[in-house]
């Protein structure tokens, strides 16, 4: 590959269209303030660099970001993308993600508003992230081992496998499909409402009115802790340990619990509504 080295670059698509190179120790800032640094490329590595100018990644095949910062006024840098491997790297900028697909991201971190919007087969492994409207509309995504802290994260994604990670996240999984999280955290308010097939395994899940209006819901051994209003107008099978505030209108399953403290059934509730609701003995 060629090697570009120690240079700083500010002109408009300063590397536009390489093909085979690997850019290390460069810096893209400067007053030409110029964009889409490396648009339409393939065949790129690019390490130990540092990102403040828009749109450095559009359009390329096969890259490789490994130990670089990409600042805040680094904004949408990832779009479009196909092939994209990222490692020990920051992630600023609003929009970092978008439209891309084969992604995998690893020993990373960012704070990037909107991250991740219509990927597709997505990874994260040992990722921090904090953002608005995670992975909206994304698709066949795994993660373990990772943090995530914001606001409606996981909204109409689909295919999904989550393990061993913690989310501290309002609305997350609304209308989302074929999600399955494993020995994970859960906090936050109004948890999974809309979605179907959302499988939870050995969670501990905390916050208001969780799980509403879910189709074929599953939860396994889990925990709720603060959990009131669950399951309104759910079809659900859940086996939870320890204690849930109340229970109210689920339609249909079953929910078992070592205690609830309020079961309600208002007189709307659908009247085909049959789940069983049970104390575990």
């Amino acid at each position: 590959m060629k090697l570009i080295l120690n240079q700083t670059f500010d002109e408009e698509r300063a590397l536009y269209g390489e093909s085979g190179i690997r850019v290390e120790h460069c810096r893209f800032e400067g007053p030409a303030d110029g964009e889409s640094a490396l648009k339409e490329s393939k065949h790129i590595e690019v390490a130990h660099c540092h990102f403040a100018l828009r749109y450095p990644f559009w359009h390329d095949t096969d890259l490789s970001v490994s130990d670089c910062t990409l600042t805040e006024t680094c904004r949408a840098a990832f779009w479009y993308d196909d092939g994209v491997t990222v490692k020990n790297t920051t992630l600023g900028g609003i929009k970092a993600f978008r439209e891309c697909k084969n992604v995998s991201i690893i020993d990373s971190e960012g704070v990037s508003e909107e991250f991740g919007w219509n990927c597709r087969n997505i990874s994260f492994e040992r990722f921090t992230m904090q953002s608005a409207y995670f992975l909206f509309g994304a698709s066949d995504v795994t993660m373990k081992e990772s943090t995530f802290r914001g606001k409606y994260s996981f909204q109409y994604v689909k295919n999904a496998t989550i393990r061993d990670s913690e989310l501290y996240t309002k609305d997350a999984f609304w209308h989302s499909e074929n999600v399955t999280v494993y020995d994970s955290v859960l906090a936050g308010e109004y948890l999974g409402w809309y979605s179907k097939n959302l499988r939870l395994v050995r969670c501990k899940i905390t916050g208001t009115q969780p799980l509403c209006y879910c189709e074929n819901l599953i939860l396994e051994d889990c925990t709720m802790e603060d959990c009131d209003l669950a399951f309104e107008n759910c079809t659900v099978q859940a086996d939870i340990r320890g204690h849930i505030v109340s229970v109210k209108n689920p339609i249909h399953g079953r929910i078992t619990a070592d205690s609830i403290g309020e079961i309600i059934m208002d007189a709307h509730a659908k009247p085909e509504s049959d789940c069983v609701v049970e104390v575990r003995a």
